[in-house]
């Protein structure tokens, strides 16, 4: 009899402390800004922690056997499974088809820059025509002589009128997504682990050179308040060799149109 009483104080006594952790884990994972699901992965595991402590005081069970010990350890490992698939379900899933598709859309980007480097190159020496004839057309006009139709610029341009912007800002936006830059910076409220800053209003910040020096040479800018992470090395120093020019530009033309005053976006600050 006096093992229930002193087994109910040690759950009171137990499950106060449990409670206490579990609120401070909850309190600095929110103040140093993890991700709601780790804030409650924490959680988790104090309240496992003191289910555990709790068990350990808890008065032995009657010794049985036969068929009720069987049905006793199916309902045990019934019990355990629901609780672990529960538990996993509420964690985040991915997707390996989305992934998969992610590293197609990268792939696919090499191998259409190496099969249009020719034509790439016929482009450059056209443009570099057009401009030739541009400046004989101009020399012409000045000394009086006959007036013949210039080319359109880039009229010598195989394949027709060059991108809108609206163009290349929605693929520059697909690889903000394809290179997972949400993981460190937030963007419209999402994403970011604070390990870099809040993108919101970089267009007003930054020059578009200047973004794209940032992004091939991370230690060439850092963001105010981010000493810490500019010291760690915390952006990585591989998008020279990941993305071709044409993706880094896009990507730069859709951070130029960040510009929302509401945002604090730290200042940046030239390193080199």
């Amino acid at each position: 009899m006096n093992e229930q009483p002193s087994f109910f104080k040690s759950v009171v006594k137990k499950g106060v402390i449990g409670a206490v952790i579990g609120a401070v884990f909850f309190g600095a994972a929110t103040a140093l800004g993890f991700p709601p699901i780790f804030r409650y992965m924490f959680v988790a595991y104090a309240t496992l922690g003191t289910a555990v402590f709790i068990l350990l005081d808890a008065p032995a069970l009657p010794t049985f056997g036969g068929l009720k010990a069987v049905v006793a350890l199916l309902a045990f490992y019934l019990v355990l499974s629901v609780v672990y698939i529960g538990g996993a379900s509420l964690w985040p899933q991915y997707d390996p088809e989305d992934e998969k598709g992610k590293i197609i859309k990268l792939l696919e980007a090499k191998r259409r820059a190496s099969e249009q480097g020719k034509a790439e190159e016929l482009l450059v020496r056209a443009k570099a025509l057009s401009e030739k004839a541009d400046s004989i057309m101009q020399r012409l006009q000045t000394l009086g002589g006959p007036t013949v139709a210039a080319p359109a610029a880039g009229g010598a341009k195989a394949g027709g009128a060059a991108p809108a912007s609206g163009d290349i800002v929605a693929l520059g936006k697909e690889q903000w997504e394809l290179q997972e830059c949400y993981n460190c910076h937030k963007l419209e409220g999402k994403g970011g682990k604070k390990r870099g800053p809040e993108l919101d209003n970089i267009g007003s910040l930054l020059k578009p050179d200047e973004m794209k020096e940032k992004i091939l040479d991370p230690r060439s800018w850092m963001a105010e308040g981010f000493e810490k992470e500019y010291e760690k090395k915390k952006m990585p120093d591989k998008y020279k060799e990941l993305m071709e020019d044409k993706d880094v530009d896009a990507l730069v033309a859709f951070l130029a149109t960040l510009k929302n005053p509401a945002v604090n976006t730290p200042k940046p600050i030239k390193k080199k």
